[in-house]
């Protein structure tokens, strides 16, 4: 099924607000997970509108959360999000970072007591479109082993961070697991395997059944373990929200709020080399890259963030935004959820 970016859009606030979110809320989270389906990054959009439309209905999302920023320095600051929605806190967490570095130079904000954020490339994005540089971590809860473990102790604990150029913004978006969660989940829903790399079974075997997946693991071994570790220090442990293995479960009491933590940084070029300089270099930076000769079974090098440009504009070129038909059955259904996903173990089970 195709649809047009109003579309999906549309369908997928309507459905938030039946759920309980506010008009608000409900259009900013609304166009995070357009922007992911759009860019082919399926794994965060549409495909978690059920759960999340779960999880708000029976309260596990503050609907109407009380917001407030605290200030802890000229350059430092605290979001509290009252167990609100995760978009909408690191949304407005970022827009007062950028009004931030642009006054002092460079802005930390931790951004606490939230649920699930999503695609975190979209809010390093909107620094790069201000002219800013920046980087993002959030926590998720325990599904990877560490390495040399048998057990999962962190997240999938992505890092993103963006930067802008001339008409373009590098863009890059990454789990500190081979994959993440989601795209997983977005092999589940298509009915489709996984490659053999991305998760083990309850023996620590490697599987290719989405199904049968009891832990993801690390990229690069002890290096994704260590970057795992770095995402927990930052959003978690420094933020004083719970860390590593007390991080809450996605699925385990939809009734209750998560409690998550998520780290913006963002620096104005401006205080450093210069802003125009900055942008210069940067785009000298990726027509250099994107000039080299591509080794055997490519056809050029890419910047982060080029791919998904080229993703959504071969969607809309070609009819739309491809989503999972029964997940458009649900998105037009009068239905709010199924009970899927509450009580259920890390993976959805």
């Amino acid at each position: 099924m195709k649809l047009s970016r109003a579309e999906l859009k549309g369908l997928m606030k309507a459905k938030l607000m039946k759920a309980g979110l506010n008009d608000q809320h409900a259009d900013i989270t609304a166009e995070i997970l357009t922007w992911s389906d759009e860019r082919g990054y399926h794994s965060h959009g549409a495909v978690r509108m059920e759960y999340y439309c779960e999880r708000i209905f029976k309260g596990g999302i503050t609907h109407d959360p009380k917001f407030e920023w605290k200030e802890t320095g000229p350059a430092s600051a605290i979001f509290e999000g009252d167990n609100g929605c995760g978009y909408v806190a690191a949304t407005l967490a970022m827009e007062k970072a950028i009004e931030m570095a642009k006054k002092s130079g460079i802005a930390i904000v931790g951004v606490r007591n939230i649920s699930h954020s999503g695609a975190i490339g979209y809010y390093t994005e909107m620094a790069a479109k201000e002219g800013l540089l920046s980087i993002s971590f959030c926590q998720s809860d325990p599904m990877a082993v560490p390495y040399g473990g048998s057990e999962p102790y962190y997240g999938t604990n992505p890092i993103s961070f963006a930067a802008p150029a001339d008409d373009r913004n590098v863009v890059f978006d990454m789990a500190t697991t081979v994959q993440a969660w989601g795209k997983i989940l977005d092999k589940r829903s298509r009915g489709e395997s996984i490659p053999d790399s991305w998760a083990v079974d309850v023996d620590g075997n490697p599987v290719t059944d989405p199904n049968k997946v009891n832990a993801l693991v690390p990229i690069s071994g002890a290096k994704g373990y260590g970057l795992m570790m770095m995402v927990d220090i930052f959003s978690g442990i420094l933020l004083g929200v719970p860390f590593g293995k007390h991080v809450s479960s996605m699925y385990h009491d939809l009734s209750e709020g998560r409690r998550l933590g998520h780290m913006h940084i963002v620096i104005d070029p401006a205080r450093f080399c210069g802003a125009e300089q900055f942008r210069e270099n940067m785009a000298k930076s990726i027509d250099e890259l994107g000039e080299m000769a591509p080794a055997p079974g490519n056809d050029k090098v890419y910047y982060p963030g080029e791919r998904a440009e080229k993703r959504k504009a071969h969607a809309y070129a070609t009819g739309g935004i491809e989503i999972v038909d029964a997940i458009y059955e649900y998105l037009i259904s009068d239905d709010i959820h199924f009970d899927r996903y509450d009580h259920k173990n890390r993976f959805a089970d």
